[in-house]
Formats: structure tokens, sequence, C-alpha cells
């Protein structure tokens, strides 16, 4: 539609109706069940009339239905505008990628870019719109359940990956292909104090813009369409009603044009937060800070009217909010084609598409990071006599908790995986996946599902299983790790061990004289110093999607060389936590790991390093780094720095290096961290092949929110560290002249 054509249709709207396009709901609001004016209707206390006013739909994902929802509404609307569906495609539509989490650890842009374009190509040709996708918070505290849904704890790794997930999922705004995309969470919600899901954030200026506004910037740079508000608040203040947040930094500064949207029920939430009396004062306040969609609630249905009425709200508010939403679904093409790319053939053909599945597969194996491997024990041979235990051994819940929309029959378990390679295994649980269930039955609950009858598992008869086939096979491999539901949205933890169930069981497994290999599936960085002491090798797995079981083989089996790398520090202890690499010094450093001052930042019952550190992962080749190499040590504020550096494989066996290159600003205005990951390259090399890799140094690195709040370089030493993780010490030093 013209855009003239646009402006005339927006202004033949009532206020009502402006209002409408402003208030999203889930698909139950639109069924022919009765029982939903008992339930969601009279839950969120929502007028029936204005129903049919509302301009998007929360999580509907089935073709038919959309399209159905689609066509019945518009037959009833007055001026036929089409409503918006957007949905949470997370780590992919029905092809499930692993966790994003793991993505992370691939430290493959590419990689990850495709699987946004594969998400996308599902999800538009069954009829959805928009996702709540990328969710860039910055993640410190492995105790926060969402730290599932993130990528690292680096802002150079949350840059790119925010850019790539835009890019993959809205193309070229193809309706046969692409989506649009809602960043979230805005801003800092991974922040939030004690790691406790929808809890306050207390971050000063200068931390929110120096570690964690820049991954929000990089995806509304890539062209992002939307923005959801965060829960939390920041300078005390709910984001929902922050107009420092969404109107100074979001439009003002960084000049976003789209919409944005608030998280499930935040605004309504700022009466919990104390900010607003009631419904009316909560709908003021979202409005006039610039939230422009009301996800599930009635304040904005309710309340935005009658406060026009009473000359307490200036209607600008309204005006500007729902000529954005128009204006995405005139972007958007629905008013030509309000079923954009949905279509029952396609999604036949498309979905779970081989390739996808073949992408997802290798997703897997590039995410997986390998965290020990004695004396070589892997790759496994495909004679080996092989006892898989555990709960996740021919279990098909690998996709997390986030993949709603997956066919659970889908997913290839580790142990078809492993069939495909060796068919000498026997298998079993060989005890529970959680010592209760009471977490699971209560989300069940919420979900409509049946509860958990944990008789039906006997621990003692599974413990008999995996003694006898630990006995008779030549290798035990663990397959353990945290239950879906213990991870995600609203499952903060403070103990990051393994169900003691599970513990148990390893503990017996340990008796044998047998090697261990242990699988860990998880959602977030457990404590494994326990699993560290009783496995010969640890495979970090976390949920990794539908194509798991292949996935994981191949690197079993050696078909594929490991790869990753932590995008996010394993603690040693929960008492770190939060934990990460790029800390800023203290006045009193532990400079040597046997310090023996008390008087000094350290534990006197832990170490301080993490048990696994970022960009940490091993490989079953071996690499060997040369001493850095610059071309000058000085370098001014206009130019540049060649660093290089040669990679060996000393090891017989092809590999992929991810070469890291980190700065440290030795003297600032303000204390600066002690590294910060500035680039990265991956490099494959042939058995016994070396080569030099060479980094350019620009001054854009060395920027940073200096005493006076300017952004900037500034003149003094650094030093240049380039290794295999962020633990390296090899290092040179330059001098920026100004």
């Amino acid at each position: 539609m013209e855009n003239s054509k646009l402006l005339e249709l927006f202004h033949s709207l009532s206020l009502e109706e402006k209002i409408g396009q402003l208030v999203q709901l889930s698909s139950d609001f639109f069924s022919q069940n009765v029982a939903v004016k008992t339930g969601p209707m009279s839950s969120i206390g929502i007028d029936e009339s204005k129903i049919s006013y509302v301009g998007s739909i929360l999580n509907a994902s089935n073709v038919k239905e959309i399209k159905k929802i689609q066509s019945e509404y518009l037959k009833k609307s007055k001026h036929k505008i089409p409503l918006l569906f957007m949905s949470d495609i997370i780590n992919g539509y029905k092809t499930v990628f692993p966790i994003p989490l793991a993505l992370g650890c691939s430290f493959d842009f590419q990689l990850v870019k495709e699987t946004a374009q594969i998400a996308a190509k599902e999800a538009a040709v069954s009829g959805i719109h928009v996702t709540f996708s990328p969710m860039v918070d910055m993640v410190r505290d492995a105790r926060w359940g969402r730290v599932m849904e993130t990528y690292s704890e680096d802002t150079y790794l949350n840059n790119h990956y925010a850019s790539v997930m835009v890019e993959g999922y809205q193309g070229t705004n193809d309706y046969h292909n692409n989506i649009a995309s809602c960043v979230k969470h805005f801003a800092g919600y991974g922040g939030v104090l004690a790691g406790r899901d929808y809890n306050t954030v207390e971050l000063c200026e200068r931390t929110l813009r120096e570690d964690y506004l820049h991954a929000y910037q990089s995806a509304i740079k890539a062209g992002c369409k939307m923005v959801m508000t965060s829960f939390n608040t920041i300078d005390r203040i709910p984001v929902t009603a922050n107009k420092r947040m969404l109107r100074d930094i979001l439009r003002d500064e960084w000049g976003f044009e789209g919409v944005t949207i608030s998280d499930h029920s935040s605004i309504k939430e700022l009466i919990n937060h104390g900010v607003a009396k009631d419904e009316s004062e909560a709908a003021k306040k979202a409005i006039e800070a610039g939230c422009d969609i009301d996800m599930m609630t009635a304040c904005y249905a309710n309340h935005l009217s009658k406060l026009v009425d009473e000359g307490k709200l200036d209607i600008k508010y309204i005006d500007e909010a729902a000529l954005r939403v128009l204006k995405l679904k005139n972007d958007l093409g629905l008013f030509e084609n309000p079923y954009r790319g949905a279509n029952e053939d396609d999604a036949k053909k498309f979905i779970l598409a081989p390739d996808f599945r073949k992408k997802a597969r290798e997703a897997v194996s590039k995410s997986c990071v390998l965290l020990k491997n004695d004396n070589n024990i892997l790759p496994l041979n495909k004679d080996t006599k092989i006892a898989l235990i555990g709960p996740y051994s021919d279990s098909k819940e690998l996709c997390g908790m986030w993949s709603f929309t997956v066919d659970t029959d889908e997913v290839v378990t580790i142990k078809e995986g492993i069939q495909c390679y060796n068919r000498n295994i026997k298998s079993c649980m060989g005890s529970q996946i959680l010592d209760n269930y009471d977490i699971v039955d209560e989300l069940n609950q919420l979900f409509g599902k049946k509860r958990v009858d944990s008789s039906l598992i006997d621990d003692s008869v599974e413990l008999k299983k995996a003694i006898q086939y630990a006995q008779d096979a030549d290798i035990i491999i663990m397959a353990i790790g945290e239950h879906p539901y213990q991870s995600g949205e609203a499952a903060s933890r403070v103990d990051l061990s393994l169900p003691e169930t599970q513990m148990n069981l390893l503990r017996e497994m340990a008796k044998f004289d047998k090697s261990i290999i242990t699988l860990v599936f998880s959602g977030r960085p457990l404590i494994l110093n326990e699993i560290e002491k009783y496995s010969d090798a640890i495979i970090q797995c976390w949920f990794p999607g539908i194509e798991g079981g292949n996935g994981i083989a191949d690197l079993l089996f050696g078909k594929v060389n490991p790869s990753g790398r932590l995008s996010i520090s394993f603690p040693y202890h929960v008492g770190q936590c939060p934990i990460f690499y790029n800390h800023l010094p203290t006045g009193r450093p532990l400079i040597h790991k046997d310090e023996n001052n008390r008087f000094i930042s350290k534990y006197i019952d832990a170490p301080n390093e993490p048990l696994y550190c970022f960009g940490y992962g091993l490989s079953y080749s071996k690499f060997r780094y040369s001493s850095i190499s610059l071309n000058s040590h000085i370098m001014k504020e206009d130019d540049n720095i060649e660093a290089s550096i040669t990679i060996e494989n000393i090891s017989n066996r092809d590999g992929i290096e991810t070469v890291q290159l980190y700065l440290r600003d030795l003297v600032g205005s303000v204390s600066r961290p002690v590294k910060e990951l500035k680039s990265i390259q991956k490099v494959f090399l042939k058995a016994n092949e070396k080569t030099t890799v060479k980094f350019i140094v620009t001054n854009d690195m060395l920027k940073f929110y200096r005493y006076d709040m300017s952004f900037d370089s500034e003149a003094g030493d650094f030093e240049i560290f380039i290794g295999h993780d962020s633990s390296t010490e090899n290092k040179e030093m330059f001098k920026l002249i100004k």
C-alpha cells in the first residue's frame, strides 16, 4: 500500500480502533470455545467487544489455525486491517537447532545466520510474521535460567550474533522466506540481581553502555523491525515505563523507527514495581514512555481512551504508536496479502526438509564443547563395546524449554545416533532424571500436560541394569544433565549441580575400572567439579535440538573433529557467580595462584578462576602458537597495527582452531577490563600443517566510555593477547599516540 493510502486509512480510524492496534492477545481469545470467556478473557479483564479491534496475536503457530483466525477476523473488520501473528521462534521452528547459548559456542557467525534463515523459512510458510528473537541480553550469571536464550557473556560475540540473526530472519523481506525480527529484552535484563528472574537490575550508566547496550544497537543497525522491553528496572525505573531508554536512547539516539512491544504482562506489572497505582496509570506511563504494544493485559484496551477523554493523555502518543504498527503491517505486505507466506503445501514441502536437518546436525557438532579428553579416549573405535547409561541415553527431550513447536517424534536420540556407528551397545536410564518432579508437574499443569508418574521408573531395577551393562562393556558413556524445565524462563537456581539421583548413578559407575565419557545436557553452565573427577572425557552438549543424537555421535566417533568453544565461563562453585573473563582489575589482585598473602582479592575456600574459562574447548587435534609479531609497536590514531602469529597443527588429525585476539588498555581515565575479545579467526589446518594468521588492530577497537562519558580511545600502552582462549598469556605491547 502506498504511504498516502496508509495515512488515509490511519486517519479514518476511530480512537478505539487505533488503540486496538496496540493490543496483543493470544490465539485463545479467538477460539469459538465458550470456556475462553471464563478463562483467558476474564483473567485479564478485557471486554469481549474490544477483541474485534485487536492488532496482533501471540504464539499461534499452526498454519491452518492462523489462516482461519485471519480470515474470520477480516470478515468482521470494518477497515480490513490484517492481524500480525507473532511467536517465540527461539532456536528453530520445526527444525530445532541447539539452544542459542550452544550456538554461541560455535563461534561461527555464518552458521548461526543460516539457522535463522531456516527458522524464518519454516515460520513464514506456517503463517508467522514476527519472531521474538534474537535475545541478546548480556549474561554473566549461570544462576539465571534464561542464560540458555542468549549467546555469550561477551560483548564482541553478542554484537555479531545480534546482527546475523536479524539478517537471517529478515533477509530481503520476501514473504516466502523471511519474517520480521523483534530483538529482546531491551535492556539489561541479563544483569538481574542474584541471578533471579524478573528481579531488579542495578547498572551504572557506564556499565550499561559499555557492556550491555551494544548488542541491541547492533540489532537495530541490522534493521530489526521490533524491540521488546525487558521486565527489569534501569535506574530504578521499569523499562516498560522508562522514557530515557525507549525514547531518548532507542529512538532519538539510535534512530529506531520500528515498533516496541512490552514483554508478557509487563505494563500491568508496573503496579507491582510500585511506579503505578492502578492499570490506568500503568497504561499512561507506558504509552508516554514509548511502549507501543501491550502484550497480554487490558491496560491499553480498557484505559487509554478514557485517559484521552479526560485530558490526562495526549492522543499523539496513541497516534504515533498506532501508525508505527500499521507501517509494519504494510512493510510486511499484509494489506495486499493478509496470509503472507502461509501455505499448507509449502509447509509440507519445506518443514524439516533434508537440507534443514543436515544443517541442524552440523550445528550440533559445532556447538558441543569438548571439555576433557584424557589419554585421547575420544574418538571411539566403532568396535568398542558400549554401555550407554543415564536419563538422556534414549530421551527425545533434547530441545530445551523454549521449543514449543517441536515434533518430539522427529528428535534423534543419543542411542539412535550412536547405533548408526556402533550396534554393539546396551542402554538404560540408570536413574530418574530428578530427585522430585514438583517443578515439572507445575509447568505441565500450566501447559495442559499430564503429571509425571515417577513410579513408572524403578530406580533399583534401572541401577541393576546399569551395573550389568557397565560390567560387560569396554567403555561407559554417561548421558546426564538437568531437566529441560530446570533452565529457561522462571528457572533460576542457586544449586547448579546435577540432581543427586544422577550423581549417585555416576558414582556407582565410577566404581568400575572402566573409562567414562560423560555427555552433559543443560541450558546453562553447571558445576562439573565432581563430574570432572569421575570422567575421562566430557562433552558439554547443551540442549542440542532434533539432530542431537546424530551430531553428538559424529563427535564421539570422529566423523567431526570438535571445534566448539565456551561462550560463557563455567564456575568452579556457584558462590563465584556472577563470573566472567572480562572483569575489572582490583586494587589488590591475585597475581599468582599460590599467593600466600591473605589480604588480597581471593576466596579462602575456592579459586578465583572458573573451572573452564571463556573461549575454552578441546579438539582431537593439537595446536601450537608462536609468539606474537607486530609490524609496529607504535600506533597512530588514524592508523592501525598488524599482529601476526604462526599456528601449527602438531597432531596427525586435521582440525579447526579458533584463534582469539584480546586487548587490554593498561591505563585509562576509568578502570578498564583485564581482557576484552576483539576479533576471532577460525583456521582449518591439516595434520602437521602450519600457517600465519594476521589480525588488524584499529583505533575503533580501543574506544570506550571515558571519564566524561565520551566514546573514544585514549593514548597510552596496550597489551595484545592472541591464543586458544581467554586464559592465554601470549602477549605483546604497543603504544597508541594521539
